[in-house]
């Protein structure tokens, strides 16, 4: 028998406990021994359920048992998950996470140091909730230099979008529906602007090159700046707007990656993703382009991930998963200039003088899309190189330039 802990019984803690209660004798299968749920750390007494004997308040007390050979987090944030997981680890236990903010802040350190003690860190959970993508990535994969990672990575920012495109919902109203339906919580910020985005798209990148990309390297732009009419105009260019997290090799080395609202044309699968769905596109020198799509969020289908991992941890116990990157005192982050098409938004109170500069610096070939009565000017870019496109936007006259990029 393998004893686990859990840290926390919220949404994921509380699936997590109930998966492996429920489906014991399956996950005995699996692994062919018995996984038992030793311990639940919580503040808070839950004398309603059936499992109730198994909490406890002390995190000293799964952290001085030797009889508990791993450890899941599910308490999310940094503190005190990174002081608890770190501990568990130099102890020699195993520790499974859904907590992105900690692999994306701390990974690399928790990383080296499940390698000293030969135990697993182990992560699935993190990025895509239930869709397995690092353990595709590291085996399915490996015969594969990858050279992008991309996608549609967060669910509550998709579901707004998708109501602004399918129901000509505005921002705020979409929000609350969000809020309403508990897709969004009553403080959406970590949404919204981005940062929870970001968080999975730097795990992604680190995992894909080896070296750790820190959330504050990264580029980010949440959708608190889209409103219904770039919605209509991006529909009349025949493109939907998504929230992208996107990470490149470049030929130096170096990696763009950054967090952004994108023009994602029609053509392109992504562009179907849609409600709380989350889509992940790597690209592989070999395999050429695979997309991974699934629920990204959810109590069972991210505890279904962390249950993967706890058996993959039962099955490993002397052994380790390679599922790692190293950490660097260099930035391997770096802006690339592009090759693209941009979606140019223009406002100003003077119409005919932005309208003569934009023929003057774009000529006729270019197709605008003019509102006269809104002072507005929305058009596409040829592909060209972004600083070229964006020196060129900024010549025009206009009072309010809102720039996108496109997929």
């Amino acid at each position: 028998m393998i004893n686990v802990a859990i840290m926390g019984h919220g949404v994921v803690g509380s699936g997590v406990a109930e998966i492996l209660i429920r489906s014991k004798e399956h996950i005995a299968k699996g692994v062919k021994e018995d996984i038992n749920v030793k311990y639940i750390l919580d503040l808070r007494s839950f004398d309603e359920l059936d499992y109730k004997d198994k909490f406890t308040t002390d995190f000293n007390t799964i952290l001085n048992d030797d009889e508990v050979k791993i450890v899941v987090e599910a308490m999310g944030g940094i503190n005190p998950a990174y002081d608890f997981v770190k501990k568990c680890l130099s102890s020699g236990k195993s520790v499974v996470t859904s907590n992105k903010e900690l692999v994306a802040e701390k990974g690399a350190e928790l990383i080296k140091i499940a390698n000293e003690k030969n135990v697993n860190f182990l992560f699935e959970a993190s990025v895509g909730g239930g869709i397995p993508i690092l353990r595709p990535m590291v085996q399915c994969l490996a015969a594969n230099k990858i050279t992008e990672v991309k996608g549609i990575l967060n669910g509550t920012t998709n579901y707004i979008l998708n109501k602004m495109i399918m129901d000509n919902m505005d921002f705020d109203t979409a929000l609350k529906l969000a809020q309403d339906n508990g897709y969004a919580e009553k403080n959406p910020a970590a949404d919204i602007e981005g940062h929870d985005a970001c968080r999975k798209i730097c795990i992604l990148a680190s995992l894909a090159f080896g070296k750790h990309i820190y959330p504050k390297q990264v580029e980010t732009v949440g959708i608190t700046d889209i409103t219904l009419a770039d919605i209509d105009y991006a529909n009349a260019f025949n493109y939907v707007i998504k929230l992208i997290g996107k990470a490149k090799l470049l030929e130096n080395g170096k990696v763009s990656i950054n967090v952004r609202p994108t023009l994602v044309s029609r053509d392109y699968l992504l562009s179907d993703v849609n409600g709380v769905f989350n889509a992940v596109s790597v690209m592989g020198d070999s395999v050429d382009e695979v997309i991974f799509y699934g629920r990204g969020a959810g109590k069972l289908p991210t505890a279904s991930a962390v249950v993967a991992d706890i058996m993959d941890c039962a099955k490993h116990l002397e052994t380790r998963k390679y599922l790692s990157w190293e950490d660097t005192d260099e930035s391997i982050v770096e802006k690339e200039d592009e090759e693209t098409k941009l979606y140019v938004r223009l406002t100003a109170k003077d119409f005919s003088l932005l309208e003569e500069s934009f023929i003057k610096t774009f000529g006729n070939d270019i197709f605008a899309i003019k509102n006269k009565e809104k002072g507005e000017l929305a058009f596409l870019t040829q592909k060209d190189f972004e600083s070229k496109l964006t020196h060129k936007i900024n010549t025009l006259k206009a009072d309010k330039i809102k720039i996108l990029h496109t997929l």
